[in-house]
């Protein structure tokens, strides 16, 4: 299988609401209407487009943004200087097969462009995702406090690691 990084654009919206909505509890669905809205606040918006489609996708925000996320929020106050990422979504028949690792990889270089050291996210606690919170661990994200969001219909790990070397 090869996998090839580029931007997200507007003809890949439809397809991508439908894989991140698939994903629900582990990300929030957005709807293609709300993807669309989104996409244009990130510093990074990455599809991983494999031989018949996309495989996953991700999308990162840098410091300074107007997103109102209540995780984004918690990041820009406590680990300052960092490139968040909003939400990785690997197809589920791609799962094992490095695409999160890739699209991870592409998040340390834009952080390495951007001059800034850490990288972070959530993962949900509750309700629970221990394959993200493996994946993760395996990247060598490390947790750095937890808080309760959504009106209190989630808890989330919030996790960070140093950007890797080039």
């Amino acid at each position: 299988m090869s996998t090839r990084l580029r931007a997200v654009d507007a003809t890949d919206v439809p397809a991508l609401a439908a894989l991140n909505d698939a994903a629900v509890p582990a990300v929030n669905a957005l709807g293609a209407e709300g993807l669309a809205a989104h996409v244009p606040e990130c510093d990074l918006a990455l599809l991983a487009d494999g031989d018949d489609g996309p495989l996953g996708f991700l999308l990162a925000l840098a410091p300074g943004s107007a997103y109102a996320s209540e995780n984004y929020l918690w990041f820009s106050e406590h680990v300052p200087g960092s490139l968040y990422v909003d939400r990785v979504v690997v197809s589920p028949d791609a799962h094992g097969q490095g695409v999160g690792r890739l699209l991870y990889e592409a998040v340390d270089a834009r952080a390495r462009e951007l001059g800034l050291g850490q990288v972070t996210c959530e993962v949900n606690l509750d309700p629970p995702n221990p394959g993200s919170l493996a994946f993760h661990a395996r990247l060598g994200f490390e947790q750095v406090g937890e808080q309760v969001t959504k009106g209190g219909t989630v808890r989330v790990a919030l996790l960070a690691r140093p950007v890797e070397p080039a």
